[in-house]
């Protein structure tokens, strides 16, 4: 048995788990400070990042140049910069969502396509929201979900249980998030068909798991189809969302026109969603996850990206 499962299993109290229950302190410690700070902050420790995880920094390069093949070398290092800024304030956001009062920046955040939500709603079979791993992560949630009537979520368990409990704990303190694993596709479902509405960021490379791939940024990347089946098992009409922090510093969230005939064709299903995110992308580089190994996974006779 791996030290990784029994970790997972451990009760909340074992000593092995207390450097987490320090961790989990020092981050609410964070989460107190002002969000002026926060990204005054974010902005140092992303920089002192970049040259530190330099593992990390090379698979941001990669993918760069991959998906922005006319950048040349000081334009491609300085996107890998302002990539780790965006991320980094990303969690320090993501940690304010997790304790702090969010109706403020409910309120002000910039929404476009709200219409489509409510056309949405109103057939009343519930709604597929599709989304991708922009930088501001958890702090996204509730900028969704307080338009939402019965919000939940797709997530992967973190497999430290103390940390798994602090995400957790702080992503359904909003709107009564429900969250569903991938092990839980039919309660999912039923939750669907009952009117729920459900994010879920299926934008990344999953191994063994891909089913198909689809051009990202004309580059052959591996997908789940997993969106397919929820759309056509549950009858759900599914919306593809973006989530950005604006050079301003405001928020924006876009609902996209329902995608009509969704269920009814993986690759043209995946290539849609995909097709979304990198229009979305494309707009704000700096704001997508490119520290993860996006293309990691090939098609068979095809050259590794990484």
């Amino acid at each position: 048995m791996s030290g990784r499962k029994n970790k997972k299993n451990m009760p909340l109290w074992h000593p092995v788990l207390w450097p987490s229950w320090l961790l989990v302190f020092t981050l609410y410690l964070l989460a107190l400070l002002p969000m002026s700070a926060k990204q005054r902050f974010g902005r140092r420790l992303g920089c002192f990042l970049e040259g530190k995880l330099r593992s990390r920094a090379k698979v941001a390069n990669t993918n760069i140049a991959t998906c922005f093949p006319e950048l040349d070398a000081a334009a491609r290092e300085q996107l890998v910069q302002e990539n780790f800024v965006a991320c980094t304030r990303g969690f320090l956001e993501s940690i304010h969502a997790w304790w702090r009062d969010m109706s403020g920046f409910c309120e002000d955040a910039e929404v476009q396509g709200l219409e489509h939500l409510r056309e949405a709603q109103a057939r009343d079979k519930g709604v597929l929201l599709i989304g991708g791993h922009y930088s501001i992560f958890d702090f996204a949630l509730p900028l969704i979900a307080c338009h939402l009537k019965k919000p939940g979520y797709m997530y992967r368990p973190n497999n430290n249980p103390v940390i798994d409990r602090m995400i957790e704990n702080g992503r359904r303190r909003h709107f009564g998030i429900r969250p569903f694993t991938k092990r839980e596709l039919r309660p999912l479902v039923s939750f669907l068909k009952k009117g729920g509405e459900v994010w879920f960021a299926c934008d990344q490379d999953f191994g063994k798991k891909s089913e198909l791939f689809v051009p990202f940024f004309g580059t052959e990347a591996g997908c789940i189809t997993s969106p397919s089946y929820i759309a056509r098992v549950s009858g759900a009409s599914v919306i593809c969302v973006s989530h950005l922090r604006m050079p301003d510093g405001r928020y924006r969230v876009i609902f996209s026109p329902i995608q009509e005939g969704f269920g009814v064709c993986k690759q043209s299903d995946t290539e849609t969603w995909s097709r979304y995110i990198e229009d979305t992308v494309r707009e704000q580089p700096d704001q997508y996850l490119w520290l993860h190994k996006r293309f990691k996974t090939r098609p068979e006779g095809c050259a590794k990206v990484y």
